[in-house]
């Protein structure tokens, strides 16, 4: 298997001295091309702040984390943007969209960033809202859909570069069951069509058995690793 992403004795510290906390302490783990993966833990067990570092979002204090090969840990600025952004897409539980774009010009921001001229970014754009079965939205404002349609504006947005991996913070978490088992079908069809790598930062248990492997964080360290059988999704 091709590994995307590997770390080792990844640590996390925040505050100095007296106020330091360790949120993640000498982690190490693999995640390979085109499995799904859930992170899963109590609150302030560290799992959101293992994500954040995945995705390179937060800078660890110590400790690499390899994207593809490259040392993620060495780049800085413009470098680590270009890296994030051609490897990633992200689906958070608060939609962090512009309510007064339309989906269209919400879906094209990662394009925006990227330096993708206008007509092709559109298309771009047009190509992921198909996916999400959201084509009639295009025009919508983001303040005009419903809490589903927004997720799954969210998940064009984060396709519309073609990332190699898919990071999913609570996908499900403000949405009711039946629209959320929807989100749910889309992430892992994008598993599984695409072969897109997925991982899901949840509190969900059923979530969590969806995926490949589950890996337990608590109090920083990695408590366990759990493969599910195939078959299940």
């Amino acid at each position: 298997m091709n590994t995307v992403i590997e770390v080792k004795n990844l640590t996390k510290t925040y505050g100095k001295k007296a106020n330091a906390f360790t949120a993640l302490k000498n982690v190490s783990l693999n995640i390979y091309k085109g499995e799904s993966v859930a992170i899963i833990g109590k609150s302030g067990s560290g799992k959101s702040t293992l994500m954040h570092s995945l995705a390179l979002l937060d800078k660890p204090t110590a400790g690499t984390i390899k994207i593809d090969g490259v040392d993620s840990t060495k780049l800085k600025g413009k470098a680590l943007n270009q890296l994030r952004n051609k490897s990633f897409g992200f689906v958070f539980q608060q939609f962090f969209m512009n309510p007064s774009d339309s989906v269209l010009e919400n879906v094209t921001l990662p394009l925006k960033i990227a330096g993708i001229r206008r007509k092709k970014r559109h298309q771009l754009a047009s190509d992921a809202l198909k996916t999400v079965e959201l084509t009639e939205r295009e025009k919508f404002k983001a303040n005009d859909l419903s809490g589903g349609q927004k997720q799954r504006v969210c998940i064009a947005r984060a396709i519309v570069n073609n990332p190699k991996i898919l990071f999913a913070d609570e996908p499900t978490g403000n949405l009711d069951s039946t629209t959320g088992d929807k989100i749910i079908k889309l992430l892992f069809d994008l598993n599984k069509d695409k072969g897109v790598t997925l991982i899901i930062v949840t509190h969900d248990e059923d979530l969590a058995k969806l995926c490949d492997r589950q890996i337990r964080i608590s109090d920083g360290t990695i408590a366990e690793e759990t493969k599910t059988k195939k078959g299940k999704k």
